[in-house]
């Protein structure tokens, strides 16, 4: 979900080793790894476009909009579970067993690789996308080994909800750009008889893909990374523990509450339009939705915060592939051009929060000036941190997941957490 873009950034926050990073697998064909010509597309009738479930319905109304003019090549939505480890896992099983069930294929960006190395999605045709309109780092999740194997439908990045309300009330005259800012920030708010019983900051930290990316957003934001610049992991370093401290002591006390060891993307953006945040780390779609909650004209977005300065957001959003095994793949491409082009961009801008891949719309002052976000959030992805994007991504999330979840539970300590975890990649880099 949202789910929830870019730079010509350096190394990833978990950009897994050497031999993990884009090894093929299977035998080539026209669909390959390879590099080979992308196969042919035909047949045209009646297709699926397999997605999260849509809680702002706009991808219902693009869809609506491509069935109103293709009568005879309807689109149906098929709503996949709001948790991308379910989505993830329904998309590979059809993909498995050869079903032509899912025709059209909403990816989180850092699955391209490894659906593409395990041929479950066609190659695309490059020239018929706009790939020049879209942002650079953008279009680079898209491909596998310098080949298209899907078109970005939106990009992500990562930014600090607040209660720009409260902050005011609190005399607290800007957003904060530090940790130690953030917590002080929550300290005079927290003395205000308005925020009683709010907790101070949340995150995603489930045991899901989102405890990744926090995980990963917290190591880079107190300068480490998760793999150095050879490729190798390097999280067993007194800059990653910094990171993983954060969030470790933050539960410890009372900064994060302790039901957001059970937050997903929707139970944190919930909590804070019901008043129990007063800072929330989500991706843009929250910012329609919480204009229309109890928080409307109440709340501001910043860049994420870090150890010393500005954090490092994880680089989100999702690209559109076309499933091996679908038929009426000629009516899947075109549906493929429509649901990403310009209008429907600007749509699920303008309807869902969603940020764009196409770099003008940033630009536009008009834009900006009716989604004050906007510049923010370019901010956030241009500076983003991308995720490894490796054929054994699931193994790489889960080995992150495993070890950050003990350290936040109190099972293990940072420092244990952290030499396992290092192990463990260690491991799969080596298979």
């Amino acid at each position: 979900m949202n789910a929830r873009t870019t730079r010509v950034l350096q190394c990833s926050a978990v950009l897994v080793a050497a031999g993990l990073v884009l090894t093929a697998c299977g035998s080539s064909d026209n669909n390959s790894s390879s590099g080979s010509k992308s196969p042919s597309f035909s047949g045209r009738g009646p297709i699926t476009f397999a997605a999260a479930k849509d809680s702002s319905g706009v991808v219902q109304k693009v869809i609506d909009g491509w069935n109103k003019q293709h009568p005879k090549e309807k689109v149906t939505f098929v709503q996949l579970p709001s948790d991308v480890n379910q989505q993830r896992q329904q998309m590979i099983q059809n993909a498995e067993t050869k079903s032509d069930a899912y025709t059209v294929l909403s990816l989180d960006a850092v699955w391209t690789s490894e659906f593409a190395a395990h041929q479950w999605i066609d190659q695309l045709p490059a020239g018929q996308f706009p790939l020049d309109k879209l942002l650079k780092p953008v279009v680079e999740t898209a491909k596998y080994r310098d080949h298209l194997y899907a078109v970005p439908q939106s990009s992500d990045g990562g930014m600090l909800y607040y209660r720009s309300d409260l902050l005011k009330k609190a005399g607290v005259s800007a957003a904060p750009t530090t940790w130690a800012e953030m917590q002080a920030a929550c300290a005079k708010v927290e003395k205000l008889p308005e925020a009683k019983g709010m907790s101070c900051y949340a995150g995603q930290f489930q045991k899901y893909e989102g405890l990744t990316v926090n995980f990963s957003e917290a190591v880079n934001s107190a300068g480490g990374v998760v793999t150095d610049a050879g490729g190798k992991p390097d999280v067993d370093t007194p800059a990653a523990k910094k990171g993983l401290d954060f969030l470790v002591d933050s539960f410890k006390d009372g900064t994060i509450p302790k039901e957001a060891i059970t937050y997903q993307e929707e139970e944190g953006r919930q909590a804070f339009q019901s008043g129990k945040l007063i800072f929330l780390r989500n991706w843009p779609y929250v910012y329609s939705l919480a204009e229309k909650s109890k928080v409307a004209g109440k709340f501001a977005v910043a860049p994420l915060p870090g150890l010393t300065g500005a954090g490092s957001s994880t680089l989100g959003g999702h690209n559109v592939a076309l499933s091996s095994f679908a038929k009426n793949k000629a009516t899947a491409l075109d549906f493929i051009k429509y649901f990403t082009n310009h209008d429907s961009a600007t749509t699920f801008l303008k309807e869902g929060s969603a940020a764009p891949p196409y770099a003008d719309l940033y630009d536009d002052q008009a834009l900006a000036k009716q989604y004050p976000y906007l510049p923010v959030l370019k901010k956030s992805i241009l500076g983003a941190v991308p995720r490894p994007r490796v054929v054994q991504y699931g193994d790489v999330s889960s080995a992150i997941q495993q070890e950050a979840y003990a350290a936040l539970n109190g099972d293990k300590s940072s420092t244990q957490a952290l030499k396992d975890l290092q192990e463990a990649l260690q491991k799969l880099s080596a298979q």
